[in-house]
């Protein structure tokens, strides 16, 4: 048999290469690359490693057969089309292409071919080399998924940000009318039908201001699993953070199982509470996924915390699920490595699990039975934490004078709701500028309190506070920040380094009033 590659004839160029039949056997029957020949369309000629990537088991089985019965549907017009490029221009390899081509199975895999036209057995074909790249695609896919999550994470600081604001002063000024509405109840009691609409004037209210609440918590938890990548370590209360991942999961469980709390005692982990919750809540996402959707009722989930002998923090996360087979078990904390569809996962989030929870000085197992469920087991040690000072308890009095506050927000509805809450104890100025509040300050108005907003367009509260601390130093610790989530690295390291109390939107208003009561003192 004689083999020409690049040329229209056997000696062409200067390009040739004459192989006899059996050398041309022995070198690519051995390739780990596949090798297919074609000519006029149909299959001619494929090698071992051919064979085994499409999952047949003779060349009789393929010899014969269109080029295009193994190609993806949608790739076959490329392949044609490449057919006659090439007969256009025999000595042009051209770029390496990527053609999707079907297994033998119906599965689908990738591989990124070279082809020019040969002379094979006296005859022109085309001549193919493939290499399997599917995997890279998967990865590729799985990182541009990563990116996309991670760029969501970061808006959805910003976006938690953003809802906080309005949040503030609808939570503020549902406060308000509760209370007014709750001291004309008891103020007209006997006169039984205004009392009764009052009453459920009152009830409505509160009923919107729990939901409000609400709004407020997942705010708080979307901003806790949003923050950036730190390794600030304290502390951490397991099941704190466990309700939340479970708050955050919650649309992904409540279809397919029913979760159960099995909460023991156990003391404090040190960990880095964002990391801990995510997870956690990777865990959560991961059981619920592993139960089909519609039979709840059958399902479980079930959460337990507990300390084992040794005194560390156990947290088993266990599923009804459909398990994990036993040849698969060993690669399930590899980075990348999933068993779920593209786009339903992307093969990291076990991986991430082990690396926090071995951060952390832990350690993470699992034990599963197909058909049965999964047990996920986290193991941390128990933070060391000194014995807490006991102090006396002191009365809350009320505040002895009426104070001079001054608001600080860009948004005007925050500055017009907390002037209206405590308008009746104090004396409240509202503006929507810091450059504004640090003029008034300079030129002599003196205020008990300044709430300020940390982050503000054109002057922030930051930038307030660098200036005070040129212009008027007593000033600028009467300071009290209002931040709706600190996600930029300038803000949380502001926070870090200043003493100034600061309070999260949207602030329950008991709370503020205490805090400025205490300022009074």
């Amino acid at each position: 048999m004689e083999v020409c590659y690049g040329a229209r004839t056997p000696m062409e160029s200067g390009r040739v290469v004459n192989a006899t039949d059996a050398d041309f056997r022995i070198l690519v029957e051995h390739l780990p690359d596949n090798i297919i020949v074609h000519r006029d369309g149909l299959i001619v000629y494929v090698n071992p490693s051919t064979l085994a990537y499409l999952g047949y088991e003779r060349p009789e089985d393929l010899v014969g057969l269109p080029v295009r019965s193994i190609t993806h549907p949608e790739d076959r017009d490329g392949v044609t089309e490449r057919i006659q490029a090439i007969a256009d221009d025999p000595g042009d390899m051209g770029l390496p292409r990527e053609q999707r081509l079907l297994r033998r199975n119906g599965s689908v895999v990738t591989a990124e071919f070279i082809a020019r036209l040969v002379v094979f057995e006296g005859k022109p074909a085309v001549l193919a080399v493939a290499r399997d790249v599917t995997e890279r695609k998967q990865m590729q896919s799985r990182l541009m998924l990563t990116d996309r999550m991670a760029s969501v994470g970061t808006l959805a600081a910003g976006v938690a940000h953003e809802i906080n604001n309005p949040l503030a002063y609808v939570i503020a000024n549902l406060g308000f009318v509760s209370e007014e509405v709750s001291a004309l109840a008891s103020e007209y009691r006997d006169e039984t039908n205004l009392s009764t609409r009052l009453g459920e004037l009152e009830a409505t209210l509160r009923e919107a201001r729990e939901g409000a609440d609400r709004v407020r918590q997942i705010v708080r938890e979307l901003k806790a699993f949003s923050r950036p990548d730190e390794d600030r370590r304290g502390p951490v209360e397991v099941r704190r953070v466990l309700e939340s991942a479970i708050n955050m999961a919650w649309n992904e469980i409540r279809h397919r199982a029913r979760l159960i709390k099995d909460y023991g005692e156990t003391p404090a982990v040190m960990a880095n509470e964002s990391r801990l919750g995510q997870a956690f809540l990777n865990l959560l996402v991961n059981a619920a996924q592993a139960i089909p959707e519609g039979k709840a009722d059958h399902n479980t989930i079930r959460v337990t915390t507990r300390v084992d002998d040794l005194g560390r923090v156990v947290v088993e996360v266990r599923d009804t699920g459909v398990g994990i087979p036993p040849d698969v078990l060993p690669r399930i904390f590899d980075p990348f490595f999933t068993t779920k569809p593209l786009g339903v996962g992307t093969g990291l989030g076990l991986s991430i699990c082990h690396g926090i929870i071995a951060g952390f000085g832990g350690e993470i197992t699992v034990e599963s039975k197909v058909a049965v469920g999964s047990t996920f087991r986290i193991v941390l040690g128990a933070a060391r934490t000194s014995e807490p000072e006991v102090k006396a308890s002191v009365p809350v009095a009320k505040a002895a004078r009426r104070a001079r506050v001054l608001v600080v927000d860009d948004e005007p509805m925050i500055g017009s709701s907390v002037r209206r809450a405590l308008g009746r104890e104090h004396d409240v100025e509202a503006v929507t500028s810091a450059r504004e509040a640090l003029d008034r300050i300079v030129r002599g108005r003196n205020y008990d309190v300044v709430l300020c907003d940390l982050m503000m367009p054109e002057m922030t509260g930051m930038d307030l506070y660098e200036e005070l601390r040129k212009a008027a130093p007593a000033e600028m610790e009467r300071l009290i920040f209002l931040t709706g989530g600190a996600f930029t690295p300038r803000a949380r390291t502001f926070l870090d380094a200043v003493s100034n109390q600061r309070v999260e939107k949207p602030f329950d208003m008991k709370s503020l009033r205490a805090m400025i009561r205490d300022r009074l003192r």
